[in-house]
């Protein structure tokens, strides 16, 4: 099988899980350059094999990328994307720009790599790190039959994939999924403080807490059952678990009301972030 060659800029957590994904599943380390201003991050892939320099100005002439990941922070693009638009100048075809920068519009790339550029925008998540990500994907006009095949191909080797009708939609994506993963580990917070307010340590309580999240997300992604048909099987009446979900599906203070309103807020500052 012939892997297409990939230039990465920027590998901090996110595009270094992307990167250690693709290796997993197979990606020659030839085809991949990464380029990283962090010195002690680019020592540490080079070490593993993987080529990486501090400038794009610095990947060899004869690298010509079918895909160019940008995973750099949002603050740094604006610095990043004119020398990134100056090493892929002289290439013969426009390379798959996919950006996982969050709030970035495509519009952003499209204005620094020119017309017709072919742009593809992720919002991966956190679970990515170890092979449980969801990233929703949305593609401009410019984009190929066979540039989506790769793009998926790419976002898959940490995760499943779920494409976009319009890129207004990734606002509710980062408030789902991308900032979803917070929600979680606040839910296990949260859980193991009350199992501390019953008389646990500390210790167990968060085992207990920690343990019961991760497992029943494991038995969710395995069930053909849905969510509802889960929760139902573990809920007898009048039993323990409905008195506990009395309290937490109240119409009005319980998650029905207050996880939607945490989203809509999530999402309205995504689209202030995104300006």
């Amino acid at each position: 099988m012939t892997h297409a060659e990939i230039l990465v800029i920027g590998c901090g957590k996110m595009g270094g899980a992307l990167v250690s994904g693709w290796l997993a599943t197979g990606w020659p380390k030839t085809a991949i350059r990464i380029v990283e201003a962090h010195a002690p991050t680019r020592d540490a892939w080079t070490a593993q094999g993987v080529a990486a320099a501090a400038e794009p100005a610095d990947i060899p002439a004869d690298f010509a990328p079918a895909a160019v990941l940008v995973a750099v922070k949002p603050q740094g693009l604006a610095a990043a994307l004119p020398a990134v638009a100056a090493r892929l100048a002289g290439l013969p075809q426009k390379p798959l720009i996919v950006s996982i920068v969050a709030g970035k519009p495509i519009a952003a790339f499209e204005a620094a790599f020119g017309p017709g550029t072919p742009v593809l925008r992720v919002m991966p998540n956190t679970p990515a790190a170890v092979g449980r990500g969801i990233s929703g994907l949305f593609a401009n006009a410019a984009v190929s039959a066979a540039q989506k095949s790769l793009g998926e191909t790419l976002l898959a080797a940490v995760g499943e994939t779920v494409w976009l009708a319009t890129e207004a939609q990734m606002h509710a994506v980062t408030a789902l999924s991308g900032s979803g993963p917070a929600y979680v580990f606040h839910l296990v917070e949260a859980m193991a403080k009350g199992g501390e307010a019953l008389g646990l340590s500390p210790e167990v309580a968060m085992k207990l807490a920690r343990a019961t999240v991760t497992g029943s997300g494991e038995l969710l992604r395995r069930s053909p059952e849905d969510a509802a048909t889960l929760r139902a099987n573990v809920t007898s009446p009048g039993g323990t678990t409905a008195a506990a979900l009395a309290v937490l599906m109240d119409a009005r203070n319980g998650m029905p009301a207050l996880l939607p309103q945490a989203l809509a807020a999530a999402a309205k500052r995504s689209e202030e972030l995104a300006g």
